[in-house]
């Protein structure tokens, strides 16, 4: 009977993988828009044979872009259809096997037969058991291309960066950009002056409405405000439920959901892990807990103080960031439309697309980000997203240069719509520093 039973399994889970890779029998399948940037690495990490990891927060369009790789393969290289296996890693038949990656691989090859490389892709591969070393004994066969995604920062710090040191290419992949959030609406533009100039208005009415719904591409797509937010709350119940709840042990669920609301809430603001403990009456283990589960399930970023000492780096309190605004929005509780925050949290979001640490500083005035550059230079950036430019915004990174001295590079304040350079600081438009930097 146990053998009976197996078979049946094994056949079900045949069935599963036939119903998630449609490509075997010529089926047609859906692949939604190109993120040129994105494609275009793996592509070119897919010549090297190294395996690939695309990370990112949920919903941020990770399977779209598996999914495109496969019609490339397809389309473009002529791999055979059947060459290629998908796995959803989030279906339970398969996350609740003893060893999903080499169950799958194994049935895979019993009942697909196939001449020449294969292609091996697990979506959300954080979400099975014994995944790292059965994908390090499929890479060293040198039989298969792997491409893996994940949700969650365990993907990379788990024992695949021991165990594949070297042997595979991070592609971080983020929830639109401004460039891309411009495309999604309709509205392409080239990085000229007079390109610019003459959809200027377009822009900054699209720039409004992007620092209010984010970045997330199938939220972006709906045209009913409702729906929108039904999908951001849909995404952060997720979120929390599959990449903090499900692989954490969180014993105070109550406490863990206000400490989100609190922290969304107050984006952009230093805060303190003793005032949170007080606030919900938890330990502070438990405080730096929570908020590190958070941030592995990339939904929020810790910063940290600028000092050239480690020890004085860590001493004041940090500030918070979202990786988007949209989600932000639909779930904190808010008193105003917080355009500033808003603003602020999408700078943050930009550079850290950019590959760049953000630190925050504060003497007598506060800096709201410091860049440093591989070569030790500085770049000291405010963000004054409102009509008028307060001093404040100028003193701060005057001090800061008197403070750091020839360290520092350059002095950027991005405004709502300024631009000038004057006693050593750039004043530059939001809206251009992101088209800029999102096309670079």
């Amino acid at each position: 009977m146990s053998g009976y039973n197996h078979t049946l399994h094994m056949n079900t889970l045949f069935e599963l993988l036939t119903s998630l890779n449609p490509w075997w029998d010529g089926q047609d399948f859906e692949t939604g828009r190109t993120r040129l940037t994105y494609f275009q690495k793996i592509q070119r990490y897919l010549e090297t044979g190294e395996i690939i990891v695309i990370s990112g927060v949920r919903r941020s369009g990770k399977t779209t872009l598996l999914f495109q790789l496969i019609k490339y393969l397809i389309t473009i290289q002529q791999v055979p259809p059947r060459n290629i296996l998908f796995v959803n890693c989030d279906e339970p038949d398969i996350a609740l096997l003893d060893d999903p990656v080499a169950t799958v691989v194994d049935i895979y090859r019993k009942e697909i037969s196939t001449n020449g490389t294969m292609y091996l892709v697990f979506d959300e591969v954080q979400n099975v058991k014994n995944w790292e070393r059965t994908i390090k004994s499929l890479y060293d066969r040198k039989k298969y291309k792997i491409i893996i995604s994940g949700s969650s920062s365990y993907l990379l710090d788990s024992q695949l960066s021991i165990l594949l040191s070297g042997r595979y290419f991070s592609i971080p992949v983020f929830p639109l950009d401004f460039s891309e959030y411009l495309s999604f609406n309709g509205l392409e533009v080239n990085k000229d002056p007079i390109s610019l100039a003459s959809h200027k208005y377009e822009i900054l009415t699209l720039l409004k409405k992007y620092l209010r719904e984010g970045g997330f591409p199938i939220v972006v797509l709906q045209q009913d405000d409702l729906t929108k937010q039904d999908y951001l709350h849909a995404y952060y119940d997720s979120i929390v439920y599959r990449d903090i709840l499900r692989l954490n042990e969180v014993r105070n669920q109550k406490a863990l959901a206000e400490l989100l609301n609190y922290l969304f809430t107050n984006i952009a603001s230093p805060y303190s892990y003793r005032r949170i403990k007080e606030m919900l009456g938890i330990d502070l283990q438990t405080v730096k807990d929570y908020i590190h589960f958070a941030e592995n399930a990339k939904i929020l970023f810790e910063v940290q103080h600028f000092s050239y000492s480690l020890h004085a780096q860590t001493r004041p309190n940090k500030k918070i960031y979202c990786i988007d605004n949209g989600l932000r929005n639909a779930v904190s509780f808010r008193f105003s439309e917080d355009e500033g925050k808003l603003a602020e949290n999408l700078v943050f979001v930009e550079l850290t697309r950019s590959g760049m640490n953000p630190y925050y500083w504060k003497k007598k005035k506060e800096v709201d980000f410091v860049i440093k550059s591989p070569d030790n230079r500085i770049t000291a950036m405010n963000i004054c997203y409102t009509d008028g430019i307060p001093d404040r915004e100028k003193e701060s990174l005057l001090e800061f240069k008197e403070e750091f001295g020839d360290s520092v590079e350059k002095l950027i304040i991005l405004t709502k719509d300024s631009e000038k350079e004057e006693e050593g600081i750039m004043y530059i438009p939001l809206w251009k520093w992101l088209l800029y930097k999102s096309r670079a």
